[in-house]
């Protein structure tokens, strides 16, 4: 006897392949930079420039553009994200650095669009039962999208060049967004199409982001916890090869094995802690779990020396891989349960504009400090703190 495909499951996979989709373009950035910076000339600082301008993409769609997510559809509006930053994909072929800023800007806006929006659909599809789960399962998509980058780009880069890279990634991309083009039209919710068009895009939409968080059941402290808890999981995506290499003194390729397994940790420890947030219940235990993890991690790889080996680093970085970058899943999970029903969407985007503001702020001060004294150490151990702060403001939130 045949069994009916549960409703909830076309939609959760498309938020997930959508996900996935940006993601990957947003890490395909800092992998093709150093060649574009090599064959154009340009200063070696844009690689980190381009980086901080794809930030700020996701940084205004989440501070501006919650209207817009309405007035389109949240399955539709992440669909048009990914779309619009594969055809961007072109700018990079100039050599006018101003191109390059704008296609990185616009990569951004779509990887900025697909939390608010994920969370709209999978609030209102998942079954209450499973719904840690499935949010993780959504946030897998991050780390998994930083897979496909890490493993795919360098070695087409290698065997056709950088251009053919950038071709074959934005086909990969239209190639993963077309199957759930139909179902826009089906999840979408058909109300936010009567908003008109100019607050779409207003500052208005940024107060609602905070009266959302206000407005929810402890919302506000959920998404300190979120920036506190990104602090430390910025540092660890942004500075792990550099330390290991410039400081331990590992190859590129052996860094970059770890930097590889740390990122499928991170898949794996974001459906564990999901899993297990449904089965016992508690949100805010798993997430003070991954915060003594996260913190417990980073300070060992504080304490490292160029003594240790191979075999000692390689599990660290796993186990930070499930913890440090493991809670993303459950705490958006969570912050959908407590906001306001017709507020899912504006405080999932409060949440994760925290977020994105840790990962600006948290690298940026970590490279200052190094460049000032030349000590990793202190700066992974402030990062540290980071997350056992985070785990001082989860112990004053209370159970809903």
């Amino acid at each position: 006897m045949k069994r009916d495909i549960p409703a909830w499951i076309a939609p959760v996979a498309a938020i997930l392949v959508l996900q996935t989709a940006t993601s990957f373009l947003s890490r395909i950035i800092p992998i093709v930079s150093p060649s574009l910076i090599q064959e154009f000339g340009w200063n070696k600082g844009w690689v980190g420039y381009l980086a901080a301008i794809n930030t700020a993409g996701s940084l205004f769609i989440l501070l501006l553009g919650s209207g817009l997510i309405h007035r389109i559809g949240s399955i539709r509006s992440v669909q048009w994200g990914a779309l619009a930053g594969a055809i961007s994909m072109a700018l990079f072929l100039s050599p006018a650095v101003a191109l390059a800023a704008l296609a990185s800007f616009v990569i951004g806006l779509g990887y900025g669009v697909s939390s608010p929006a994920g969370s709209d659909i999978l609030q209102r599809f998942s079954p209450p039962s499973i719904r840690n789960l499935v949010f993780s399962i959504k946030q897998a998509g991050v780390p998994l999208g930083g897979v496909i980058a890490g493993l795919a780009i360098p070695l087409l880069a290698q065997w056709a060049g950088w251009r053919a890279a950038l071709l074959v990634s934005a086909l990969l991309v239209f190639g993963m967004t077309a199957p759930t083009w139909r179902l826009g039209r089906k999840a979408d919710q058909p109300a936010g199409a009567a908003l008109p068009w100019r607050t779409a895009l207003s500052l208005r939409n940024a107060t609602i982001l905070i009266h959302s968080l206000r407005a929810g059941y402890d919302t506000g402290k959920l998404a300190a916890v979120s920036g506190l808890l990104s602090s430390t999981q910025s540092c660890w995506f942004t500075f792990t090869v550099a330390y290991l290499v410039d400081r331990l003194g590992f190859s590129l390729g052996v860094a970059g094995l770890v930097f590889a397994a740390m990122q499928a940790a991170g898949v794996a420890g974001r459906i564990a802690f999901g899993w297990l947030a449904d089965r016992i219940g508690s949100a805010r235990l798993i997430l003070s779990l991954a915060a003594v993890g996260s913190a417990a991690t980073t300070a060992l790889l504080a304490l490292s020396t160029p003594a240790w080996p191979l075999w000692a680093l390689l599990p660290l970085a796993v186990a930070a891989g499930g913890t440090a970058a493991g809670w993303n899943g459950v705490l958006i999970a969570e912050m959908a349960r407590r906001a306001p029903a017709e507020r899912v969407s504006e405080t999932a985007a409060g949440s994760t504009l925290f977020a994105y503001l840790a990962n600006t702020v948290a690298p940026a001060v970590f490279a200052a400090y190094v460049a000032a004294t030349g000590r990793y150490d202190a700066a992974f151990m402030a990062a540290a703190a980071c997350s056992l702060v985070a785990l001082g403001v989860l112990a004053r939130i209370r159970p809903y």
